[in-house]
């Protein structure tokens, strides 16, 4: 509670909240325009921060990341346009409310609905995180391998439509991952004699390239249809058709009690991401709905749940990050470069080394939250208006923004090669429909499987039976196995019912 009272003492001045409130209105615009979203801002903003005090500079990319995923409600509710996956269920009630006449109400509901569920989450992260990490310093190499690889078969299984495509982004993750320096010997691996490979493939260029420039290439594909989609929008005449009414919040407020829970629970889970908390929420509350066939024609509740949800993993997601260095989704596994880079290495230790950063990280998340409130009432009218600017604009804009973020990243041209090389993977990727969650997640844990399972042979001195004195090891093992033969039953069973169907039309 010390450390907290002198975090908020290092935040509340005019500078870092000035930083706060810049990243929640960036987030909340970059969310606004489909197809961007928190994490190409937080990717393209870290080498932005480089001069900024570390306070600032994290306080800035959390505000980008919790004001982009509020405001993705806007696309997905006004165009019918979700910039993520996790928006998908915001836009089937939102959307028709908008076509009813009834946008503000659902994009302030939305709003509301966003606001507390981040707000509770982070309480829920200040209250766990140091908790468990000072249980986390009992866990040694042996236990943290079979959490990591407990963590890529369940999001490898969990994340898109196919077991196979989600194990297959998480291993070429993984791959891509082991290019550069070997952590035992220093030989130099898959360089193939290119000198700026040997310190290994960054990050941040390769976030850009996969998620900004590969999204941008598909926008421009579709530009006519947003700009018709903008065009079309209905505008209401009521006062109920603007307002959150009482009736309104006594309704939506069970959702959003679930939608955050939810949502806080699968953030804590590593690597499985606001998608499954925002399409889960959302099928809880229409099971738990008087009438469920209502939801997806316009129901209020039906957004509230899902941006309360998508809202809530966002910190719920930086629990397992700071307690066992474990990125818990896609914002986290970005946020560990801007971390490391200001000197807030992620891991258990971190608490005992710098208490008082800790404290000032959560100051800054709980200020951001207040903010994306304000900003979000004080210019929602405007925020609606940016997705009617043509997407010939916003293109040509991004892409530039995205080579500079890729080239400050190292300094070297280089950088940019390699984002144009992961644009080109991400395009297909997306085509394909393989997870680029997996993908990321994987390419996160990577060097930490490597080494951790390099460290466990040694540990064990090559013998099996030595895991026995490794219960929780022994825990994760079984519930990985035991993970992989249940998804595999139920994709087996699920191919077994598409089939009998497609024989029985024939």
């Amino acid at each position: 509670m010390q450390d907290l009272i002198i975090g908020f003492g290092n935040v509340l001045n005019a500078y870092t909240l000035a930083w706060v409130a810049c990243g929640v209105t960036l987030g909340y615009v970059l969310g606004a325009i489909p197809g961007l979203g928190k994490a190409t801002g937080v990717a393209v903003a870290i080498p932005l921060t480089f001069y900024l005090q570390p306070v600032a500079a994290i306080a800035f990319l959390i505000g980008i990341a919790k004001g982009g995923t509020a405001g993705g409600a806007v696309s997905a509710i006004l165009l019918n346009t979700p910039g993520e996956p996790s928006s998908v269920p915001t836009a089937l009630d939102g959307y028709p409310l908008a076509r009813q006449g009834k946008a503000k109400k659902a994009l302030k509901m939305g709003l509301f609905a966003s606001v507390i569920g981040d707000f509770l989450a982070t309480l829920l992260l200040i209250v766990l995180a140091a908790p468990l990490a000072e249980y986390a310093l009992l866990i040694g190499p042996v236990e943290l391998c079979a959490i990591l690889v407990f963590s890529l078969t369940f999001i490898g299984a969990l994340s898109g439509h196919s077991l196979i495509k989600g194990l297959i982004s998480a291993a070429l993750g993984i791959f891509f991952a082991t290019i550069g320096m070997e952590t035992e010997t220093f030989i130099p691996r898959l360089t193939f004699g290119v000198l700026a490979l040997e310190d290994g493939i960054s990050l941040v260029p390769m976030a850009i390239g996969m998620l900004a420039v590969a999204e941008m290439v598909i926008q421009a594909g579709n530009m006519h249809k947003l700009d018709a989609q903008s065009a079309s929008l209905l505008s209401g005449g009521k006062r109920e058709d603007h307002v959150v009414t009482f009736l309104d919040w006594k309704a939506c407020l069970p959702a959003i009690g679930r939608g955050t829970a939810i949502g806080s629970v699968v953030g804590i889970l590593p690597g499985l991401g606001a998608s499954v908390a925002s399409f889960l929420s959302y099928s809880v509350n229409q099971r738990k709905a008087d009438k469920p066939e209502e939801f997806g024609t316009g129901r209020l509740d039906g957004v509230a749940a899902a941006e309360s949800a998508d809202n809530a993993v966002v910190p719920a997601s930086l629990i397992p990050l700071f307690a066992l260095g474990i990125p818990g989704s896609v914002i986290a596994a970005i946020l560990i470069s801007a971390l490391v880079l200001h000197g807030l290495t992620p891991g258990p230790l971190m608490f005992k080394e710098q208490p008082q950063l800790v404290a000032a990280v959560y100051a800054a998340m709980l200020c951001a939250s207040i903010f994306m409130l304000l900003i979000g009432l004080l210019g929602q009218n405007l925020f609606a208006r940016i997705i009617h600017v043509p997407t010939r604009l916003i293109v040509p804009g991004v892409l530039f923004f995205c080579c500079i973020g890729a080239y400050m990243d190292t300094g070297d041209v280089f950088s940019v090669y390699i984002m144009l090389a992961f644009a080109v993977l991400g395009f297909f990727a997306r085509k394909l429909e393989f997870s680029f969650v997996t993908f990321l997640i994987g390419f996160v844990l990577g060097p930490s499987v490597e080494l951790t399972l390099r460290q466990s042979i040694q540990l064990l001195d090559k013998q099996v039976s030595h895991l026995a004195a490794h219960p929780i090891a022994v825990l994760f093992i079984v519930a990985t196995v035991a993970t992989v033969i249940w998804i595999s039953l139920k994709n087996l069973r699920e191919a077994q019912v598409r089939h009998r169907r497609v024989t029985g039309l024939k």
